[in-house]
């Protein structure tokens, strides 16, 4: 993928919302904005939560609960924007009643949730993706391009952070292990992403981390190897603003993807040579470009998109599941 579309030219769709948070509220303005879907209505276990983000968002329906949501005759896709532990069931619900979903990252709490959700696509023959939103923004793309292009060679090392300055909150979603919280489902999955988009699966995972007083990841690091000369060094924490950079580091060269990496952003490639140049071309918001990427893919009746595939969403579950592992956080339930 060179090229992005602007997200205005992808076919019109109804979206539901379900879940109104702050992440939701994000969407909902870059759909509003950027593309010709509509949103036509929001669901949320909280009435007057559910009504105040309906009024701000130009929402013309809004149900007390998700069963609603999903069972409006209006909605063709259900953007999934509740925390981590209800991913699944909140997925299952909307294939359930023959919704296209989009589900934010993580995806679920682990592989076999995920599992569990592609299979009921599956066989429901529904469209399901991860809102992995970095895979679909123009910069990427543009990295995609110059890898492709051979400008930097092959690459040797990607390095990736992602880390949020959090007050510790022992009710906060972040720091709560019933809601799967912890750095790593929340921030963490980012880097992760990264580096499977541009190296793939991983050889092997070593993984150490430092827990939070509630017992969920606070701080880990993260070395992914393949083959013999390949590595990605990733890093995300729950107690620092870091510079959320990305590296990715050539026999030819590099390119240095500024913060944040995972949001539009541009990037500097330096090549061995001593040539050097920039890609700047920030886009707005951003989140309407997977937005347009489910339009898309709906209207070409397809169950899954080739950016963001089911086997790719498992394979970074995996990675993460493996990390967990080695870091000792489980969550109740598992």
């Amino acid at each position: 993928m060179s090229h992005v579309e602007d997200p205005r030219t992808a076919p019109p769709i109804r979206w539901g919302i379900l879940g109104a948070g702050g992440i939701a509220a994000s969407f909902a303005d870059a759909v509003n904005a950027h593309t010709r879907a509509q949103l036509v209505a929001v669901g949320s276990r909280n009435r007057d939560r559910s009504s105040r983000f309906a009024t701000a968002h130009g929402i013309p329906t809004t149900h007390l609960g998700y069963r609603q949501l999903v069972e409006d005759p209006q909605v063709d896709a259900v953007y999934v924007a509740t925390p981590h532990s209800e991913h699944r069931e909140h997925a299952l619900l909307a294939i359930a009643a023959g919704k296209h979903v989009l589900v934010e990252k993580a995806f679920t709490r682990n592989t076999g949730e995920a599992e569990e959700v592609f299979a009921a696509a599956r066989a429901a023959g529904v469209f399901v993706m991860e809102a992995m939103w970095t895979r679909f923004l123009p910069h990427i793309a543009k990295v995609h391009q110059v890898i492709r292009a051979g400008e930097i060679g092959e690459i040797v090392n990607i390095s990736a952070d992602h880390g949020q300055r959090f007050r510790f909150d022992p009710t906060s979603r972040l720091f709560d292990p019933a809601l799967a919280g912890g750095a790593l489902l929340d921030l963490g999955v980012y880097p992760i992403s990264f580096a499977h988009d541009f190296l793939g699966v991983p050889d092997a995972v070593h993984a150490v981390g430092q827990l939070t007083e509630t017992g969920v990841d606070g701080q880990v690091s993260v070395v992914l190897t393949y083959g013999e000369q390949v590595q990605a060094t990733l890093s995300t924490t729950l107690w620092s603003r870091t510079p959320t950079r990305a590296h990715i580091s050539g026999t030819e060269g590099s390119i240095q993807v500024e913060g944040s990496f995972y949001a539009p952003s541009s990037f500097v490639v330096n090549r061995n040579d001593g040539a050097r140049w920039t890609f700047d071309q920030h886009a707005k918001r951003g989140l309407q470009y997977e937005a347009a990427e489910v339009a898309r893919c709906v209207a070409q009746g397809r169950t899954q998109s080739d950016r963001m595939t089911w086997d790719g969403t498992l394979d970074v579950m995996r990675t993460m599941d493996e990390v967990r592992r080695q870091i000792g956080v489980t969550y109740p339930g598992e």
